[in-house]
């Protein structure tokens, strides 16, 4: 307690050094308190599990979907591959066929205009 002022002679009383009483009940509000932070700890806790099992399921589906991807690249690389490949064959099998064509073409040409010239010849 400090020190009285001097000149100031005021007393405390003894209804001024009692304390208040509280009007809410203090048991039943701990406990109910207690119960209620022990229950959202417990619905915490159940949330922050099922959180972790969903990130843990997420991390796996995402290693599978980098596999996935990587596999697919490398099927890409093969697939342009057999595209060139192919494209080449394509394309000797047509200079081949071409030329055999060409040559069937001036044939069947050059025996359609001796033909062509003796029908000709025979209609005069």
């Amino acid at each position: 307690m400090p020190p009285p002022l001097p000149g100031n002679s005021h007393k405390r009383h003894e209804s001024q050094t009692l304390s208040r009483t509280s009007i809410m009940p203090t048991s039943g509000v701990s406990a109910n308190t207690n119960a209620a932070a022990s229950a959202m700890s417990i619905t915490k806790s159940r949330q922050y599990a099922h959180l972790h099992s969903q990130l843990a399921q997420l991390n796996a589906h995402l290693a599978d979907t980098e596999n996935l991807v990587r596999m697919t690249a490398v099927q890409a690389g093969d697939m342009r591959f057999l595209g060139g490949y192919i494209g080449g064959m394509f394309m000797g099998a047509a200079k081949v066929l071409g030329e055999e064509g060409v040559k069937a073409s001036n044939n069947a040409s050059n025996e359609g205009n001796e033909n062509g010239n003796e029908t000709a010849i025979k209609d005069e």
